[in-house]
């Protein structure tokens, strides 16, 4: 689809296509949505809000009649839900998105349950083992399941219980796991989790959904960045180690999507990384006297660095697209 809108797109801008019919070129080859495409959106969009509605309005349930209730009742509204929602799945299917998004519900309602178990018997765990434990209870439905949203969910579980984990135990996990050992965590984590997923979505055709890769990769690269910014207003023995990682990652992004994939989303996160980084060396070098001059020399090296970023992108879509 990208490649067919590029390659119009090229042909309107070379006087091809006329101006007068570039509208109708779009309707003919499809890049416009047509009423059933419309339908099949407004299906899945209030499919999405209804599901997302019904596991959250649970939980303000409970919340508002915690005193009215007791707990067996409590714990028999949440787990019938959960039934319910497996049952549906059953019955409709993983190939149907409405066995799907039941598989859904039923995984967002064990978060429930098991914040329900923690808050009744006052067990004192960490926020971290809630996340922990609900990542692992439902890998087997992410298994089952193959929906890239549902495997989603848990690869961001299983983010918020590591970072849960470290910021529980900062007296005695400090000295080794710093704030930028957390980030080198995330990195990794993500980072294996965009590899492994762009392997197997070459062999499996419900893994090649490009929202859920740029997403691991927005992820990835921001916690690169965010190294790479450290080590620059900050420099220390351990953040040395991000000066070697964050050129590896940017090179390894630029050849893996340009001659590998070709994704240009990926890329022009790539682009806005190394703008973040360059105008962080700048401010490092030209504000450090207070000197005024300095934040318009990197207003224009910001607008520099954009333009150029700009037309790069658009050389390559072009390239993508013969």
């Amino acid at each position: 689809m990208g490649s067919k809108r590029s390659l119009l797109l090229d042909w309107a801008e070379s006087g091809r296509i006329p101006r007068n019919r570039i509208d109708r070129a779009l309707s003919v080859s499809g890049l416009y949505p047509d009423s059933q495409s419309w339908r099949r959106f407004i299906d899945r969009l209030l499919l999405w809000s209804g599901i997302l509605a019904l596991a959250f309005s649970v939980i303000f349930f409970l919340a508002y009649n915690w005193d009215a209730m007791g707990r067996f009742a409590k714990f028999a509204l949440v787990e019938c839900l959960i039934v319910a929602a497996l049952a549906g799945y059953w019955k409709l299917g993983r190939d149907d998105i409405k066995g799907r998004v039941a598989l859904m519900l039923a995984a967002i309602l064990l978060g429930a349950l098991l914040a329900l178990f923690g808050q009744t018997y006052q067990t004192g765990a960490d926020p971290w083992q809630l996340f922990a434990g609900w990542a692992l209870l439902i890998l087997p439905w992410v298994l089952v399941g193959r929906f890239p949203a549902l495997w989603v969910v848990w690869l961001a579980l299983i983010n918020l219980s590591l970072l849960l984990f470290f910021s529980v135990f900062p007296k005695i996990w400090g000295l080794l796991f710093s704030a930028e050992i957390q980030l080198y965590l995330t990195l990794a984590v993500n980072t294996l989790a965009l590899a492994i997923w762009e392997t197997r979505a070459r062999h499996s055709t419900w893994l090649d959904q490009r929202w859920a890769t740029r997403l691991l990769a927005v992820a990835g690269g921001f916690a690169v960045t965010l190294l790479m910014t450290q080590t620059i207003f900050d420099w220390q023995d351990i953040s040395i180690v991000a000066s070697i990682v964050y050129p590896l990652w940017i090179g390894g992004l630029y050849y893996v999507y340009r001659y590998q994939i070709q994704d240009l989303f990926m890329l022009a996160g790539g682009c806005l990384s190394m703008i973040v980084i360059v105008t962080s060396l700048l401010t490092r070098a030209l504000l450090e006297d207070g000197d005024p001059i300095g934040f318009l020399l990197i207003a224009l090296a910001v607008i520099g660095m954009s333009a150029a970023a700009g037309i790069w992108l658009k050389h390559i879509n072009r390239e993508f697209a013969s």
